[in-house]
């Protein structure tokens, strides 16, 4: 169908960005709040109608196909829970004098920028116009980080910019490398740099030069996914920033960071002769989750500790789309979808608890299904969730990448199953303590905003029972073009 009025691209980048202009210009938090609320309820529906109106072609900026779509929609949507968690969340800190209405002038405007700079990566085809959109993303997180204004949270927001810079500037050497393989081909200028036009001609670009490109690229990409030993940034900046940030950053920003990776990966598998990129990620993926499993045994903090979660869950996709494959990058793109729903929940739950009992010591937080029914349940069916239980989404997703290895690679089945089962361990062990036994801390009753994370979980619940087929014909086909 073909609407000529409406173009979904650019409203999925002109109303945030519009938004983020007129939110830096209005005073108060709680007209603010709602207008966030709003102007991602309406980016998520532009997203929403791409798969109802006809896609635009190609141009040398933008573009929409079938991989990036995926990444649009789950991006908006969680955005749009966001904001709903987001405004009781910050009023509540505003309420307790946590944070000033001075830090927060900007914080919804911020928001919306950091939801631009998402969408615009997703949806760029200039690799250079991509790096930047990234950056934007980034540094507009960086400053949320540090929106408490303690020696912690500026810390951390300042570990995050440092170790952040030094990831986008390997991304960015690595882009320079593609644009000069390019350059010989294709041309001086902006045509080396568009990606719909780099992918047909890849098989005639200096290998070699693709070869370094593409260690650099996931190396600096690596960084933001959160991939072990890059990972150093990513349990401060959740464990010291507001917990809407902490979702934003393992449900999405991650994500933005990965895309970037899968493009260049399906760039470097059309050149014949360059390097398989599917070792390298593999390799990197099982660090990462081998490490961040034994990690989770030895954190205090209920938000780092989930930031690990985070470090591991991303490893295991990492790995999937390394082993590449029809039915591991099916594996892949559903766990992805998966873990941000879950892991954004959780945090939705996490920032509550943490809210009530003041504290986000683990050792602090006890008997939350006695004292908090409805908020304890629902971190429960979440860590059930994220641990990879039946019969949610993780453990179909899960499931697949063990087969798939099993089927092809046996022997890289020993560390995956190894990394699950550690990881599985500990955050049993951490759940017991918080959600049974006797009640700690203060039972004052929750004022939280349940609606988010209840369809968040419903939806992963849903996909563990039953994928739609028109769902899962669509997974099939991306697992395709990802190699």
């Amino acid at each position: 169908m073909t609407v000529d009025w409406f173009n979904p691209v650019a409203a999925v980048l002109l109303i945030p960005i519009a938004a983020a202009a007129l939110l830096a210009a209005l005073p108060g938090y709680r007209l603010t709040a709602r207008l966030n609320v709003v102007a991602s309820l309406f980016t998520f529906l532009a997203a929403l109608s791409l798969l109802f109106i006809a896609r635009p072609a190609p141009g040398q900026y933008l573009l929409v196909d079938d991989l990036n779509i995926v990444f649009i929609l789950l991006n908006t949507f969680v955005g749009f829970t966001t904001s709903i968690f987001s405004a009781s969340y910050i009023a509540h800190e505003l309420d307790t004098g946590r944070l000033t209405p001075t830090y927060l002038r900007f914080y919804h405007a911020m928001y919306q920028t950091m939801m631009f700079g998402m969408n615009l990566a997703f949806v760029s085809n200039n690799i250079g116009l991509m790096w930047v959109a990234i950056e934007v993303a980034t540094l507009t997180t960086v400053l949320m980080v540090g929106i408490y204004r303690t020696h912690a949270a500026l810390e951390a927001a300042w570990k995050y910019f440092i170790l952040g810079s030094v990831g986008i500037a390997l991304a960015l050497f690595g882009t320079i490398l593609v644009y000069m393989a390019a350059r010989p081909v294709v041309g001086e200028g902006q045509d080396a740099m568009v990606w719909t036009l780099l992918v047909t001609r890849a098989a005639q670009f200096d290998p070699a030069l693709l070869n370094v490109a593409f260690i650099f690229l996931l190396l600096g990409y690596g960084t933001k996914v959160g991939l072990a030993p890059l990972h150093a940034w990513l349990p401060d900046a959740h464990a010291e920033g507001p917990t809407p940030i902490s979702a934003v950053l393992s449900g999405l920003l991650l994500n933005v960071a990965l895309y970037a990776v899968l493009r260049f990966k399906i760039l470097l598998a059309a050149s014949p002769e360059a390097i398989a990129p599917g070792p390298l990620m593999v390799t990197m993926g099982l660090v990462s989750l081998v490490f961040a499993a034994f990690m989770l045994y030895r954190r205090n903090d209920i938000k780092r500790l989930f930031a690990y979660s985070s470090i591991e869950h991303m490893g295991i996709i990492v790995f999937a789309f390394g082993m590449g494959g029809a039915l591991a990058n099916f594996g892949g793109l559903l766990h992805m979808v998966m873990h941000s729903l879950t892991k954004s929940a959780i945090f939705f739950a996490v920032g509550h608890v943490a809210q009530i009992k003041g504290t986000q010591n683990i050792a602090n937080i006890r008997g939350l299904t006695e004292s908090h029914p409805a908020l304890g349940w629902s971190l429960v069916l979440g860590v059930v969730a994220i641990a990879g239980l039946p019969p949610l989404g993780i453990f179909m997703s899960e499931f697949l990448v063990v087969s798939s290895t099993f089927a092809r690679q046996p022997l890289l089945a020993i560390p995956l199953v190894f990394g699950l089962l550690i990881a599985f361990g500990a955050l049993v062990l951490r759940l017991t303590g918080v959600a049974f036994g006797e009640p700690s801390g203060s039972t004052a009753p929750a004022e939280a905003s349940y609606v988010p994370m209840l369809a968040h979980l419903s939806l992963v619940l849903m996909a563990g029972i039953y994928l739609p087929a028109p769902l899962v014909a669509w997974f099939q086909h991306v697992a395709s073009l990802l190699g």
